[in-house]
């Protein structure tokens, strides 16, 4: 027989209160200073859900209309815009205010990183009297695993850039960018306040950055 874990809402009567475990505890019970606890904490946790479904309820809209506009604006010139990637910046009219979107992918590696590995590990040896050390430094870094365990995708994508014409590391670069697999995306709005000094701020949304 299973055990019904989930917490039942009952209703409390006048003069008593509900404790951690689910007792009904008499208020004459209960000491002020932990009523007035109480009081304080459920009346700022009400607060803080009815913020949090208004910046909830935001943020749907802000995505919504934003895609709306760039559609609008790509019908205008009769060209069709499909799929959500692309950052966009929407500047008001006098400049007082700008918005930015941005779509920011999570990728990973699959089976082909091995194979660019060794590769690379075959141009390491080959020149490991003639490579300079900041360059096999700045190769050897960049497989390193992150505290988690994780390939660092940021440096090793970074070795595209390496202006090296073995043949052995462009195959390699070709398979590094053939095995980037984007796993997820999340997309951001971000709203800016030009200042005085015409610097544009940001408009925190934050609790922790207000």
């Amino acid at each position: 027989m299973e055990s019904n874990t989930m917490q039942c809402t009952i209703d409390i009567p006048a003069g008593y209160r509900q404790d951690a475990k689910g007792n009904l505890i008499p208020e004459r019970n209960i000491r002020p200073i932990d009523q007035a606890r109480d009081e304080l904490v459920a009346e700022l946790a009400s607060e803080a859900k009815r913020l949090h479904a208004q910046l909830a309820a935001f943020k749907i809209r802000a995505h919504a209309d934003i895609a709306a506009f760039i559609q609008l604006s790509a019908e205008e010139y009769r060209v069709f815009i499909g799929g959500t990637k692309g950052n966009v910046t929407l500047l008001a009219f006098n400049g007082s205010y700008k918005i930015i979107r941005q779509i920011q992918e999570s990728i990973r590696f699959d089976e082909r990183l091995q194979a660019a590995k060794a590769l690379i590990d075959a141009c390491l040896v080959e020149w490991t009297e003639d490579a300079s050390p900041e360059v096999r430094a700045i190769i050897n870094d960049a497989f390193r695993m992150d505290q988690q365990g994780n390939i660092r995708t940021g440096q090793v994508l970074s070795l595209r850039r390496l202006q090296i014409e073995d043949e052995r590391w462009q195959r390699a670069m070709v398979a590094i960018g053939e095995a980037v697999q984007v796993v997820g995306s999340k997309a951001y709005v971000r709203v800016y306040e030009r200042d005085d000094k015409g610097k544009y701020q940001p408009i925190t949304l934050d609790m922790a950055g207000v």
